[in-house]
C-alpha cells in the first residue's frame, strides 16, 4: 500500500470534498479521484459514499482513517530516526578493547568526550584480545577496537589509527633489588623472569616488545590474561613486567614502577575499524578520535 495513497485518502476524509482535498494537496481533482479509486480497487471495497455536494466515509473508510493516521505517524517516526542515525545523533557503537586501553586512561577519556558530544548514542564495550577484535570487526560484530600496535599484524581491510603513545615502565615488587633504582637499564633485565600479558592466549605482541627490548627471547615465568593478574604476580615477586607508563596510576599492593632505560620501543595504542564501515554514529566516534589525536 502506497503511503501517498493514504495521504490522499486522509485529505479527502478530512475535507469531505474532492475539490478542497485536491487544492490542499496541490494536484488536480481528476488525478486525485484516480488515486482514490486505485486505493479502493487495491483494498477491494469502497471507502467513500460519493454525492454531488460532498463525500461520506463508509464503515471501511472510517476504519482506514484510524489505521492510515497510525501508519503515517509511524512512517514519519521511522524517517526521523533513520535521519538522526545517519547524522550520528543516535544508534550504537560497539567497542572492543584490551586492558591497556583502560589502564592508560585513553578509553575512558574518549568515552567521556564522545558521550558529552553525542548523548543519544549507546556505547557497548567488550574486553577482547587483539586478534579477536580484528575478527569481530571484519565479521560486523564490532565497530571499533582498541589494541596495541607493536607485534600485531593488521588485516588490509582495517583502518588503523594511532590514539596513544607512551614510554614503557618496568613493573616489579617493591622488594626487588632493582626497585632501589629510578631507572632500570635494559641490561639489568636480561635474566629476569617476565610476567607476560597474553589476553586469550595471544602473547605475540608482548613477546615482540620484549624481544626488541632485550635483543633476544625473554625468560617467561607466567602468562596471564589481565592487567590485574600482572600486578598480582609482580607484587608477589614472581617476576617483572613491562607496561605503558600511565599504568603507574594504578596503586597495587607491593608493586612499584620504574622507568625503562633508553633504547626500548614505545607502547602504542591504535583504534581499528572496518574500511567502508564508517557510517552514522561510528563515523562520529572515529571523527572524535581524529580530533583528539590532532
Amino acid at each position: 500500500m502506497d503511503l501517498r495513497h493514504l495521504r490522499y485518502f486522509l485529505a479527502v476524509a478530512e475535507e469531505g470534498h474532492f475539490g478542497r482535498a485536491a487544492e490542499r494537496l496541490h494536484i488536480v481533482q481528476p488525478a486525485l479521484s484516480v488515486q482514490i479509486r486505485a486505493l479502493e480497487d487495491e483494498l477491494g471495497t469502497a471507502l467513500f459514499v460519493r454525492s454531488t455536494r460532498k463525500v461520506m466515509l463508509t464503515d471501511a473508510g472510517r476504519l482506514l482513517v484510524i489505521e492510515a493516521r497510525r501508519t503515517l505517524e509511524q512512517a514519519e517516526r521511522a524517517k526521523t530516526l533513520i535521519q538522526r542515525a545517519a547524522r550520528g545523533e543516535t544508534g550504537l557503537v560497539r567497542i572492543g578493547f584490551v586492558g591497556n586501553a583502560v589502564a592508560t586512561g585513553r578509553l575512558s577519556d574518549d568515552l567521556i568526550a564522545f558521550h558529552a558530544a553525542w548523548p543519544g548514542v549507546a556505547l557497548e564495550l567488550h574486553e577482547m584480545a587483539p586478534a579477536a577484535q580484528q575478527d569481530a570487526i571484519l565479521a560486523g560484530r564490532l565497530d571499533i577496537g582498541y589494541c596495541p600496535a607493536f607485534g600485531t599484524a593488521f588485516d588490509a581491510k582495517l583502518s588503523v589509527r594511532t590514539v596513544g603513545s607512551w614510554s614503557w615502565q618496568v613493573v616489579m615488587s617493591d622488594r626487588h633489588p632493582l626497585a632501589k633504582r629510578r631507572t632500570v637499564p635494559i641490561a639489568a633485565l636480561m635474566d629476569e623472569p617476565f610476567i607476560l600479558y597474553a589476553a586469550d592466549g595471544d602473547d605475540e605482541g608482548q613477546l615482540a616488545v620484549l624481544r626488541q627490548v632485550l635483543g633476544r627471547a625473554p625468560r617467561v615465568a607466567h602468562k596471564v590474561s589481565s592487567t590485574l593478574s600482572v600486578l598480582a604476580l609482580t607484587g608477589a615477586g614472581l617476576g617483572v613486567a613491562l607496561a605503558p607508563a600511565p599504568l603507574s596510576r594504578i596503586a597495587a599492593p607491593n608493586v612499584v614502577y620504574r622507568k625503562l632505560g633508553k633504547g626500548g620501543p614505545r607502547s602504542e595504542l591504535v583504534a581499528l575499524s572496518r574500511i567502508g564501515g564508517e557510517w552514522g554514529a561510528v563515523a562520529r566516534y572515529l571523527a572524535m578520535l581524529g580530533e583528539r589525536a590532532a
